[in-house]
């Protein structure tokens, strides 16, 4: 017999504020177990010293964890220049320390030099995997593995204060974008190394920044919400985002209502796609009710690639 899944059936996409310190898992965890949720992940991790956005997405919202991966990111990050550590921020250990002599137009020209489309190899002290382990496993034990440079965007890059020493910029970028890097980077070109001092994530995708709630809110909103030892699941699970909201990028198709059984077990149909290509939200005809991510297979017709289980 099949083990049990503990906790609620909850679904949907909780915006946290996360604090400095501590995991993006650990985070993760903690958020599951206030809503109580049987099943949690989140969309991409932010080093114990970064705050800021981190979408955690409870049950069947799992399923489009990924879209919010791929998406865009905007930071707010702070660079202390002349200055170079092992993890390009404050955690590391010193390997280069340098004057620094930069005027203000050398910095911004250094900046500017990074916006398009460009290469970065990630840092060792990053989560990217080699051999199902990753990187920052092998660099905590003096092993340096090769990876190779990946494509990245940067969309706007911008200085918002200089003091001579320490760098504030607002950063937007696409995703697989190390921010560390990209400071670690900038040092080397202005000849005098940096690493990051502050960094925040101020917004995921298009998720609004005024949804977010911190883990102390969150549990506090869970704890005046008890009655008689029992949460009122109904109002904290309003906190919640719909999981449908990951792919706000992809175009709509409903499904008709004779076709609805067919599709939601699996198999390809036809519905008025249009002139649609690639992947797309799906909903039902009669109650609009979201159904996953479809593919258009042709036109007028379109496949389940990633459904909800209700």
């Amino acid at each position: 017999m099949a083990k049990r899944r503990k906790g609620r059936d909850v679904h949907g996409i909780f915006l946290l504020d996360k604090d400095l310190g501590g995991s993006s898992n650990q985070a993760l965890q903690q958020v599951k177990r206030v809503f109580g949720a049987a099943k949690a992940g989140h969309t991409g991790a932010l080093d114990p010293l970064a705050t800021g956005m981190l979408p955690i997405c409870l049950g069947e919202a799992t399923k489009f964890s990924q879209f919010l991966l791929d998406a865009d990111k905007k930071y707010s990050v702070t660079a202390r220049l002349g200055i170079r550590t092992t993890t390009s921020d404050a955690d590391g250990d010193v390997v280069e320390q340098k004057p620094v002599d930069v005027s203000e137009a050398q910095l911004h020209q250094a900046v500017q030099s990074f916006k398009g489309a460009g290469k970065q190899v990630p840092s060792m002290f990053s989560a990217l995997k080699h051999q199902g382990k990753p990187l920052y496993y092998y660099a905590r034990q003096g092993i340096d593995v090769p990876r190779e440079a990946r494509d990245i965007q940067i969309f706007s890059i911008e200085v918002t204060d200089f003091d001579g020493q320490n760098v504030d910029m607002l950063v937007h970028c696409s995703k697989g974008t190390y921010i560390r890097s990209l400071v670690d980077d900038l040092g080397q070109i202005l000849g005098c190394g940096a690493y990051v001092t502050r960094l925040h994530r101020s917004a995921v995708a298009d998720y609004p920044a005024d949804k977010m709630l911190s883990l102390e809110a969150l549990r506090k909103t869970a704890e005046d919400l008890k009655r008689d030892g029992d949460c009122d699941w109904q109002q904290l699970d309003k906190l919640l985002l719909p999981m449908e909201t990951a792919l706000s990028n992809l175009p709509v198709v409903t499904i008709p209502a004779v076709k609805l059984v067919y599709f939601r077990n699996g198999n390809p149909v036809e519905a008025p796609t249009g002139e649609l290509q690639g992947q797309v939200r799906t909903y039902s005809e009669t109650e609009q009710l979201f159904l996953g991510v479809g593919e258009i297979e042709s036109p007028g017709r379109v496949a389940p690639k990633r459904l909800v289980v209700y």
